[in-house]
């Protein structure tokens, strides 16, 4: 319960923070963001934290090293889908995600993403 209530808070403040196209951002046609908060909070804060600066068991997603430039849109969809093996940090391998449809993996990028411009990296 802790996790819904911090994802849609996180959903509040980036539907807040974003101008632009209402198609995707609008709080009544809130995908991609509104689904990827959700499956974050259920696939991904485990591992990777409900704020998205990590976890005992995973990085921080707002780490420069996630910055598009270096880990692009790819490489999140290629590690989600296929797993990814240690490279950065001292975690361990990350195991691939089952059951994430494609176009869950596309909402947890884009909701990820927008954190990212939104609070910015570390």
């Amino acid at each position: 319960m802790r996790l819904r209530v911090l994802a849609l808070s996180c959903v509040g403040a980036v539907l807040a923070g974003c101008s632009g196209s209402t198609s995707a951002t609008s709080a009544g046609g809130g995908l991609p963001f509104d689904r990827g908060a959700e499956v974050y909070a259920t696939s991904c804060a485990s591992c990777h934290g409900a704020d998205l600066r990590g976890a005992d068991k995973g990085p921080s997603h707002l780490s420069i090293v996630y910055e598009p430039n270096h880990h692009n849109d790819e490489s999140f969809r290629s590690a989600i889908r296929n797993g990814v093996p240690q490279h950065h940090w001292p975690f361990g391998n990350m195991a691939a995600i089952e059951g994430m449809s494609d176009a869950d993996v596309d909402a947890v990028i884009a909701y990820v993403r927008a954190e990212q411009e939104r609070q910015g990296f570390e």
